[in-house]
């Protein structure tokens, strides 16, 4: 398999995506963080000195969010783990665990309500992250050939993802919190795309299954090769889908961040009822929006096209026109990478004679 596929381009990517519109994030998202963030300003108090936990995330809070979307992703899933740490009835502040008056007791209904609602979120994110590993991976194992180097690369995974498994039991058993252990999943993730540059480049363990062996589609080697840079394929998929991400990855993080003083200062600051309104439809919303973007997505992603046959390329980059004689007639074409191929051919009516001319200008940016 293989054989005359030609990588798609940038500009084919967004013709794609200009049929798949995500419809905006609902407002609440915004405003929420936004009431969030200044719940949390009021929770600060010049005279204490914030705890380097919570000065971290106050930083995170303050800063972009990461470019990639699977690195949002990850964040996402690592704050809401941190949110339900919070929400565990071990770690709430001692008075709302004795629940001796009415307005603990209802507090607690409330954050163990929260705390499952954070459980479903997680499952949903890491279902996601699961999918799209596994279509990322089949999608290029159906243009290798189907053959011992298939079945060799797929044990390989299996093994690697074994060991990566073993890593994180590890760190766990080992008392790691929940930002080291992400940390370490990161870590992961990046091996995961140097495994796969590994293989679009013949290197490291895939050089005697490739490299020597005849069969494996060049521009198959390169996408995979290419497939994370800064402008290779996900970019289109960065530009169109990653606001709506990097505002979640906001939200959560006020989420996080609100819930984390408050507990702080819980005993000098009780959490008023407006208060508990709001954090309350943090999650909810937080929750219904992320389920929205995930489903929406995930189906996106999993049938965005990568390839596309070499005569397929050609009708999408042909243009039939007809040219007088005498005139001229100017095209304005964007190479993406190094070593594109541009052709054209003309065709006269029959019976004439004509003398074409082409000339070509070669702007840099």
């Amino acid at each position: 398999m293989g054989g005359g596929l030609v990588p798609i381009t940038r500009a084919f990517l967004s013709s794609y995506y200009d049929k798949h519109h995500f419809p905006p994030l609902s407002d609440d998202v915004s405003r929420i963080s936004h009431e969030l963030h200044n719940l949390s300003n009021n929770l600060r108090d010049t005279s204490l000195p914030i705890p380097q936990d919570k000065k971290c995330l106050l930083n995170e809070v303050e800063s972009q969010p990461p470019h990639k979307i699977d690195e949002n992703m990850w964040k996402n899933r690592e704050q809401i783990e941190e949110i339900i740490f919070l929400l565990e009835t071990s770690h709430w502040p001692k008075s709302v665990q004795e629940q001796s008056t009415p307005e603990d007791v209802e507090l607690a209904h409330l954050l163990r309500q929260l705390k499952e609602k954070c459980r479903g979120v997680l499952k949903l994110v890491e279902y996601f992250q699961s999918k799209s590993s596994e279509n990322v991976f089949n999608t290029v194992m159906t243009y290798m050939p189907q053959d011992f180097r298939g079945t060799l690369i797929r044990k390989q995974r299996e093994r690697s993802e074994k060991n990566k498994r073993a890593e994180v039991d590890a760190l766990v058993n080992s008392g790691g919190s929940i930002q080291e252990r992400y940390a370490l999943l990161w870590q992961q993730q990046m091996e995961r795309r140097r495994q796969l540059a590994q293989l679009g480049s013949a290197a490291g363990v895939y050089k005697t299954v490739v490299k020597y062996l005849v069969g494996v589609p060049q521009v198959l080697l390169d996408f995979v090769r290419q497939i994370n840079d800064d402008q290779g394929p996900m970019e289109e998929q960065r530009h169109r889908y990653g606001p709506p991400m990097y505002a979640l990855t906001k939200m959560v993080l006020n989420i996080h961040l609100f819930l984390s003083l408050s507990w702080w200062r819980y005993e000098d600051v009780k959490l008023q009822k407006h208060q508990l309104s709001i954090l309350e439809e943090a999650v909810n919303v937080y929750a219904s929006e992320l389920e929205r973007f995930l489903s929406f997505i995930g189906e996106v992603f999993a049938n965005s096209p990568f390839f596309v046959t070499a005569e397929e390329a050609v009708e999408l980059t042909t243009i039939k026109t007809n040219i007088p004689a005498g005139t001229t007639y100017e095209v304005s074409l964007e190479v993406e990478s190094v070593n594109s191929y541009i052709a054209w051919d003309f065709s006269v009516a029959q019976g004439r004679i004509s003398m074409v001319h082409v000339y070509y200008i070669l702007k840099t940016f």
